[in-house]
């Protein structure tokens, strides 16, 4: 059987954004093994300056990025579209070992597969040392992690 994730391509504004939420609910669940199945087992990636290929590097990355990044939240928005692309603009909330908050801006590039699974992900990303007392992420993290649909999104908190 074929995998398939829709929506799939080519996307529209209304399937562009629905996809973006799909991400962000599957990055904010922190599980690696969810999130590589979204990606075609060959995809590739650069992740700031590292090169990532396939579903089992996808997941050791993502296991090794959130042993180190606690607390987690991110909010992705749309930036644009268009056929098999999408290009969404990101911001994440986290704390190191030591107690340190962070906020991590970012800019990512997505190409996608006929079936809907993400072939290609760039994505740029900037880390800025903030105060708890400065953080704007803070919906209460259920089972799954997901952003409440009524909690603001970049654009609204002026990011």
């Amino acid at each position: 059987m074929t995998e398939e994730r829709p929506p799939k391509p080519p996307f529209t504004e209304e399937t562009a954004r629905l996809k973006v939420r799909a991400a962000e609910d599957a990055w904010n669940s922190r599980d690696p093994t969810r999130v590589a199945r979204a990606y075609t087992p060959d995809s590739r990636w650069r992740n700031r300056a590292e090169f990532i290929e396939g579903r089992a590097g996808v997941e050791a990355f993502l296991t090794r990025k959130w042993g180190r990044e606690r607390d987690y939240r991110l909010i992705k928005e749309l930036w644009a579209f268009r056929g098999d692309r999408i290009a969404v603009r990101f911001a994440y909330e986290w704390r190191d070992a030591a107690g340190a908050w962070f906020r991590s801006y970012g800019n990512e590039n997505w190409e996608f597969a006929e079936n809907g699974l993400m072939a290609r992900r760039i994505a740029s990303i900037n880390d800025l040392a903030i105060g708890e007392s400065d953080r704007l992420f803070r919906w209460e993290r259920g089972a799954d992690g997901r952003r409440p649909d009524d909690y603001p999104g970049l654009s609204d908190l002026g990011l």
